[in-house]
């Protein structure tokens, strides 16, 4: 078993007297074999540790070889642990999944189902682990059907387990997979969930939750719901300069798309009513001050900040049926993928 570099060190004649004697080419000599002697007596790879077999899976598929690690945790999963063990078992495979792609993509429908299963774990973090799990999965495209299937599920948690980083993986997950309309009434009921967590002050979870919130804006059967929606009196606060770049910038996105869905000829011939605590009021109504906000950010240092402020200001000046004119050019479509 080796030693460590202190203990090479204290190997060597380094006290006082001998110190004294040397100087010169003897002090640099000794030196020089101090140095050489602790890069000899470095501690042996420890063979169990997760970093060494993640390089030994990655240096065999390299080679076309099957580690078989990431079929042994799926595996393990189908007997009965203890949550601390599970949770584990589950991190390891999406670290497995974003490593060994061939191996992952060897997976199947049944592995994911049974991923999926540890959504109704009691614990937390076996939950939030396996969110983690789906969301490497869904990146492999034959899995995105199966994975769409957990979707009501998904959203089921975030809007009834109040825990920050179980929001920011389940609306990650959301936001990686093409919602299909079936999932829609359910979206209709956590909407108000949506907007709570758009309005808490954890960034992780505001930036995937108006995310999410900007893609269903694109969906007319969702936007009135959105724009009716209740929030905090203090809701413009998002838009102030002072707020993260990266959360403007997506606060921005989503109050363009509301302002061209509203706008939109098919939305207009309806006479709306809204709430007046809704999101419509706070962005649209008659004591909005939404526009002294975009103003402030217009100088923004953040130039992407800038740009979408203008966005926005164009789309309250310009109803998407006139947008054909040359001074009313639409803007581009995002993407509300990570």
């Amino acid at each position: 078993m080796g030693i460590s570099v202190p203990e090479c060190l204290s190997q060597l004649d380094f006290r006082k007297g001998v110190v004294g004697l040397a100087t010169g080419a003897g002090a640099i000599y000794l030196l020089y074999k101090a140095i050489k002697a602790g890069m000899k007596c470095q501690p042996p790879i420890c063979s169990g540790s997760p970093i060494c077999i993640a390089r030994l899976a990655i240096e065999r598929e390299r080679h076309g070889r099957d580690s078989g690690e990431l079929r042994r945790l799926i595996n393990s999963l189908e007997y009965k642990q203890d949550e601390y063990t599970k949770s584990m078992i589950l991190h390891s495979i999406t670290r497995c999944v974003y490593l060994l792609e061939a191996e992952a993509s060897a997976c199947t429908v049944d592995d994911i189902s049974l991923v999926g299963s540890m959504l109704d774990d009691k614990d937390n973090s076996v939950k939030i682990q396996a969110l983690n799990a789906l969301k490497a999965f869904s990146g492999i495209r034959k899995f995105r059907l199966k994975i769409q299937e957990h979707s009501i599920k998904v959203l089921e948690l975030i809007c009834t387990v109040w825990d920050s980083e179980l929001h920011v993986a389940g609306l990650r997950l959301l936001n990686n997979l093409p919602l299909p309309d079936y999932v829609h009434p359910q979206l209709r009921r956590v909407m108000p969930a949506l907007m709570e967590i758009l309005q808490c002050d954890y960034i992780l979870a505001q930036v995937q939750a108006i995310r999410l919130l900007s893609y269903l804006a694109q969906k007319n059967d969702l936007l009135y719901d959105i724009l009716n929606c209740q929030v905090h009196p203090n809701f413009l606060n998002l838009f102030q300069s002072t707020q993260p770049g990266s959360l403007l910038f997506e606060v921005l996105v989503f109050a363009e798309r509301l302002s061209e869905g509203r706008n939109a000829p098919h939305y207009r011939v309806v006479k709306w009513h809204y709430n007046e605590q809704s999101v419509h009021e706070a962005l649209f109504g008659d004591e909005s001050r939404l526009a002294d906000r975009l103003l402030a950010l217009v100088i923004h240092p953040e130039e992407d900040v800038q740009i979408q402020a203008c966005k926005v200001i164009v789309s309250l000046q310009c109803p998407q049926d006139l947008r054909a004119r040359p001074s009313c050019q639409p803007s581009s479509t995002y993407n509300s993928g990570e």
